[in-house]
């Protein structure tokens, strides 16, 4: 990946971002679905999900705020549109499905935002971007699941929304470790900075002047 990524920088890609003023953690889709034995969507994240969870303690101590999001379907899934056509899967997250919620840790605590979608990003039909910008947050450390799929989707999306997405490598998982690494590789490259789970954590120990924001 290194040399991969020497090879972006030579041809102008692979900026940094940094962190700016205000964050706030973004956990996407750390779901039960992922989780569970016989699930469709089960997949080897148990040390992503562990990473999310040591993230979103790190953050609750620090003051900064966190934002979980899940996926909901109406029965019979007609708000899924072609998404749930493509990957029929889907049907896991639809109404009353215990697969859909939360694992004990990371979990929504009393007060905390979650964000309700239907398809890839956190984004796209949603009130996120509004809810972030009312709150004054410039900054995402994005983690959850899946790296190829809907991490990718709100990393992107982070950035056009004029937010700067910071992907937590180890906090995300996916089935194949090369989807993982790959995907990670292109974000960094063309739409997000990608640090490991200490970083992430010691940026909140630092003051706005250190970050260099």
């Amino acid at each position: 990946m290194t040399d991969t990524l020497g090879s972006y920088r030579e041809s102008g890609f692979a900026g940094d971002l940094g962190p700016g003023r205000s964050a706030a953690v973004l956990v996407v889709d750390v779901v039960q679905a992922y989780l569970v034995d016989g699930s469709p969507l089960r997949a080897p994240v148990e040390d992503a999900v562990a990473a999310a969870a040591t993230l979103v303690a790190a953050a609750r101590d620090a003051g900064v705020p966190v934002v979980f999001t899940r996926v909901s379907y109406q029965a019979g899934g007609a708000d899924g549109g072609l998404f749930m056509r493509k990957i029929p899967a889907l049907s896991v997250f639809e109404e009353g499905s215990a697969l859909g919620d939360f694992p004990s840790a990371p979990r929504p605590a009393a007060g905390e935002t979650v964000v309700t979608k239907q398809y890839a990003s956190a984004f796209f039909g949603t009130s996120l971007a509004a809810t972030l910008t009312a709150r004054g947050v410039d900054t995402l450390y994005i983690c959850g699941l899946t790296t190829s799929g809907c991490i990718r989707a709100s990393a992107t999306d982070a950035l056009q929304h004029g937010f700067r997405p910071l992907v937590v490598a180890d906090a995300c998982g996916d089935r194949e470790a090369g989807m993982h690494e790959s995907n990670l590789l292109d974000l960094r490259a063309k739409y997000a900075d990608v640090l490991t789970l200490d970083e992430a954590v010691g940026h909140w120990g630092r003051s706005d002047d250190e970050s260099g924001a």
